[in-house]
């Protein structure tokens, strides 16, 4: 039964997940004009999955144990009970921020979630330091980077266009913002996918591949199920911004998350996502500061109440 519940937990997790990130690499797309919110998530979904199959075929040397992440001994890291914890309550928390409009990041649901199972399981013993690596560096620089080099690049765009028009033509704008919106969809499915399916391999009976490609499907499905407050957040209500901006936005993010992926850089892509259409709002004045603000106060709670819904969680378990 326990076993089964944790397959149940994880399915929600992906769904969750699906729901708050597919969006975040089309709302440029959507939030320029550029096309649909249907066509937006649609193209979302398809590059998203594109990137978890990927994952797929390089599995034995993405897939880490995320279970663990430093923050308790191995030991009691592959208890049942912890994983089932951390996949109720990071899906609780991502999903209502979903269902509330606030784009947060799963990797910091998921670090709140361990913390909060493991101080419940061994108190004290937790690692604190690992907070500082996963939670407050790329909580500190992400926003920085990603607003610095977003308005850099729509600047510089800006001025290449004003010399040499190079952006004068619309369809051509339109395909370069598509298949940025695409490398940045990829990019989530592709780095996200093993994250979430480290939780269940305990379960003697899925293979790598066989839990990626369902957790797949489960973010696929979120992601057309419940995306639209997020792309309401993210497309008009936090900044108006044009093709060029939305492209500027996408290139910046999409290089970020691959840099992040590759390097084990400290950053967040939803951050990234977030501050990046901020950076190239900024430079025309476009942007709702106040938006902005409560996203990021959303940002600093994200652990702790996911936190305190692991530990609760794991209490009950226990029994």
């Amino acid at each position: 039964m326990l076993i089964i519940s944790l397959f149940l937990a994880t399915l929600f997790l992906a769904y969750s997940h699906g729901a708050n990130d597919n969006f975040k690499g089309v709302a440029t797309l959507f939030g320029s004009g550029t096309t649909s919110y249907q066509t937006a998530i649609l193209w979302a979904t398809i590059m998203t999955f594109a990137g978890a199959v990927a994952a797929i075929f390089m599995a034995g040397t993405l897939v880490q144990n995320f279970s663990g992440q430093g923050i308790f001994p191995d030991e009691i890291a592959n208890v049942p009970e912890i994983h089932l914890a951390v996949a109720i309550a990071t899906g609780v928390t991502v999903l209502m921020a979903a269902l509330t409009g606030f784009p947060i990041s799963t990797t910091h649901s998921l670090t709140g979630g361990l913390l909060g199972a493991g101080l419940v399981a061994i108190g004290l013993k937790v690692n604190f330091s690992v907070l500082l690596k996963y939670f407050v560096l790329p909580l500190v620089l992400s926003p920085l980077i990603a607003i610095l080099l977003a308005a850099g690049i729509y600047k510089l765009f800006a001025y290449t266009n004003s010399q040499l028009n190079l952006l004068a033509n619309q369809k051509l704008l339109d395909t370069l913002h598509f298949i940025s919106a695409a490398v940045v969809s990829f990019a989530r499915g592709f780095s996200q996918t093993p994250k979430l399916v480290s939780i269940i391999l305990i379960i003697e009976y899925f293979s790598i591949q066989g839990g990626m490609l369902t957790i797949a499907m489960a973010m696929g499905l979120g992601g057309l199920l419940n995306s639209q407050r997020i792309a309401d957040t993210m497309s008009t209500r936090l900044a108006t911004i044009d093709s060029t901006q939305g492209l500027s936005a996408n290139l910046v993010t999409g290089f970020l998350a691959i840099a992040a992926t590759c390097f084990g850089l400290p950053i967040s892509t939803t951050h990234v996502a977030v501050s990046s259409i901020v950076g190239a709002g900024l430079t025309a004045k476009q942007v709702n500061l106040r938006v902005f603000w409560q996203i990021i106060i959303a940002w600093i709670f994200t652990v702790p109440a996911t936190a305190i819904i692991s530990g609760i969680a794991y209490r009950l378990l226990q029994g």
